[in-house]
């Protein structure tokens, strides 16, 4: 094989083998921090699977901030909630300052683990009209409000509109 013809296929090999390594990297990344989003009644009922119960699995917790639920000792930052999807209500606990639309009867997901019976927040995050939201997150979101029967806000006209 010609000297120059033998350089050229091994740099094609090193650039085959740059690429493959750099997606297996992309894929180990991205699979790390997958966090899939799953309802209170999925978590109690088994079929979000045991690493989730067991707390192994980080997820998204959604659902509604049930009503009457949310406490909060004074000079504390630690919040105690449910999340309620209609079907099965879960205790949360979150630590840190809470979203401005956080409030009871309002739409939820949380990111954590379980420790026992409890979800325990590493992120909180409140339904916000201006914010992009995946779909499977708007799909139980909206499941969530037909079960609690809570209406969305009225669609606000974008300035200019008439």
């Amino acid at each position: 094989m010609h000297p120059t013809r033998k350089r050229r296929l091994l740099m094609i090999l090193a650039l085959i083998a740059a690429a493959g390594l750099a997606t297996l990297l992309i894929a180990l990344a991205l699979q790390r921090n997958v966090a899939y989003l799953y309802t209170p009644h999925e978590v109690l009922g088994g079929s979000a699977g045991d690493n989730v119960r067991s707390g192994e699995a980080r997820f998204r917790l959604g659902g509604m901030v049930a009503k009457g639920s949310f406490k909060r000792a004074p000079g504390s930052m630690e919040a105690h909630f449910d999340v309620d999807d209609g079907d099965a209500r879960l205790p949360v606990v979150y630590t840190g300052i809470l979203p401005d639309l956080f409030r009871e009867n309002q739409s939820v997901v949380a990111t954590g683990r379980m420790r026992g019976k409890v979800f325990v927040a590493e992120e909180v995050l409140a339904k916000h009209d201006e914010t992009y939201m995946p779909k499977e997150v708007a799909d139980k979101m909206a499941q969530a409000h037909k079960k609690h029967q809570v209406q969305d806000a009225p669609a606000v006209p974008a300035a200019g509109a008439r």
